[in-house]
């Protein structure tokens, strides 16, 4: 008997804000998850490094959990080597081997997921669950990609918990165009961008002077 799926999160969260939240939340709502797991990366494989430190962006990413009833979990931050999902998902499945993986990502991570480390093994360890953003659209999809669509697309919730791993979820979820990117840009230009975060956050980053007169293309 499979026990409810868990959902993973993961992201340099540099800072985490609502772009991030309120799609897995709808997700999470969706598809009747056990528990959604924030996974804060330390090395990203894909982009540069973070603004912040590990230990400024793990604060961050409690007090987000925190407020919105989410669970943090910190392997990523304590290795020292790039964090490459696949490890994470083998170790979670060997963690938790009667329990479906629902790994969350954005439509744009998916349309380049060829790029990442050893990604035709993802969906032996786990579901990906895939959110709508703003100008990226599934019909953009390379060859491959479009195979596993074809292969592995379902429409169907019960399909998420009766198997462990192997299907792709596209999520209806509002697009939501704000980024991490945007939101240094502001704080670094003196404005405050409380609306696009958990309060807690935006008390955080206020309090700590967490990115004034900087700004870069991490997301």
């Amino acid at each position: 008997m499979l026990t409810p799926p868990i959902g993973l999160l993961g992201g340099t969260f540099d800072p985490i804000h609502l772009g991030h939240i309120k799609p897995a939340l709808a997700a999470r709502d969706a598809l009747g998850l056990g528990e959604l797991r924030l996974l804060p990366n330390r090395v990203p494989p894909h982009r540069a490094s973070p603004h912040c430190s590990a230990e400024q962006r793990l604060a961050m990413v409690h007090l987000a959990a925190n407020e919105f009833g989410l669970c943090v979990d910190e392997r990523e931050l304590r290795r020292d080597r790039p964090s490459w999902t696949i490890d994470t998902l083998e170790e979670l499945r060997h963690e938790l081997p009667e329990t479906p993986l629902c790994f969350l990502m954005g439509m744009d991570s998916l349309l380049s997921l060829p790029s990442w480390h050893r990604w035709d093994e993802l969906l032996t360890l786990a579901h990906l669950v895939v959110s709508v953003r703003p100008g990226w659209d599934a019909a953009e999809a390379t060859t491959p990609v479009q195979a596993l669509l074809a292969h592995h697309g379902t429409l169907r919730v019960d399909d998420l918990h009766q198997r462990r791993a192997g299907h792709i979820w596209l999520a209806h979820n509002e697009p939501l165009a704000l980024s991490s990117t945007e939101i240094r840009a502001r704080l670094a230009a003196g404005n405050d961008p409380r609306d696009l975060l958990p309060e807690s956050v935006a008390d955080y980053i206020r309090n700590n002077g967490l990115y004034v007169g900087k700004s870069g293309p991490v997301l």
